[in-house]
């Protein structure tokens, strides 16, 4: 999943970060947006920037324990708070298990600190170095649109130690990558998410792109008719909704093609078995 504007209706700052050092969201993006123009700067790189300088002027330094505290606040569409364990039993009940992933712009501490964290096997997203004193004072890691595509392979390798580069490039048999492509599920509301759902698909994954309920859904509707996803649906995770009848079918073709492809693997052992007693006969008499 990508977290803004589809697991949460909003961006992840503006629920306690930003009221805390008495900023605007709208001031406080254009303010980045004009950043960015001027240096030339990547745009996560350019709002991580602005959060730090911000925050030192309001005099409330950023640390990993405010970002965290930050988190508790974060909103989220309907129905997401038991959507994961709907999902979770879905695939058991199928004999498959199901894991739950965070590809993000935002900032990890902030998706740590929320009420749906423990959801997730991994969160990846943009972070930052912490000095002696706990105060942030530099990026680690800044997560954009394209750079997104390497935790798909991350997830498809089960590579999830993002200072392990060696692993991630070595090359890597289909037949043992911890998560088959066509067994990836990516679920993303915009432009930024376009790599990851197009790679998904390209692979034989799903896509899907998810719009506010009620809400403007123009954007997910041109992704769906440029071919870029499967499915363009309101971010509506309550039970029996329509996401959660796309998604558990989902599930079920996932789980319909492994026992096809498990069914195959019996064929062909037992014929290698008659064959090997054909051969056996011939080589008697």
């Amino acid at each position: 999943y990508d977290f803004d504007k589809t697991l949460s209706p909003g961006d992840m700052q503006e629920y306690g970060f930003l009221p805390g050092i008495g900023a605007r969201p709208d001031t406080f993006w254009a303010e980045c947006r004009e950043f960015s123009l001027k240096h030339k700067a990547d745009s996560v790189l350019a709002y991580m920037c602005m959060m730090l300088q911000k925050s030192r002027q309001a005099g409330v330094p950023i640390t990993r324990e405010r970002l965290r505290a930050h988190g508790a606040g974060v909103e989220f569409f309907p129905g997401v708070a038991d959507w994961f364990d709907r999902i979770n039993a879905r695939g058991r009940a199928l004999n498959l298990t199901v894991e739950h992933y965070i590809i993000s712009s935002g900032l990890r501490e902030i998706i740590e600190g929320s009420p749906i964290a423990g959801n997730f096997k991994a969160v990846f997203a943009a972070s930052y170095c912490y000095g002696a004193d706990g105060a942030a004072f530099w990026p680690s890691t800044a997560v954009n649109y394209t750079s997104k595509t390497q935790y798909l392979f991350r997830i498809n390798k089960g590579i999830l130690d993002v200072t392990n580069d060696v692993d991630l490039n070595n090359f890597t048999p289909e037949d043992r990558r911890s998560v088959p492509f066509p067994n990836m599920i990516y679920l993303g509301d915009g432009l930024t998410d376009v790599p990851c759902m197009k790679l998904t698909r390209l692979k034989g994954g799903h896509s899907v792109a998810v719009y506010p309920p009620g809400g403007d859904s123009r954007v997910a509707d041109d992704l769906l008719f440029q071919d870029r996803v499967d499915y363009a649906l309101e971010a509506d995770y309550r039970a029996g909704g329509e996401l959660e009848r796309a998604v558990m079918t989902m599930i079920e073709k996932i789980g319909a093609a492994d026992e096809c492809a498990r069914l195959h693997a019996d064929h062909l052992d037992a014929a290698q078995a008659r064959r090997d007693v054909y051969n056996s006969c011939e080589t008697r008499f």
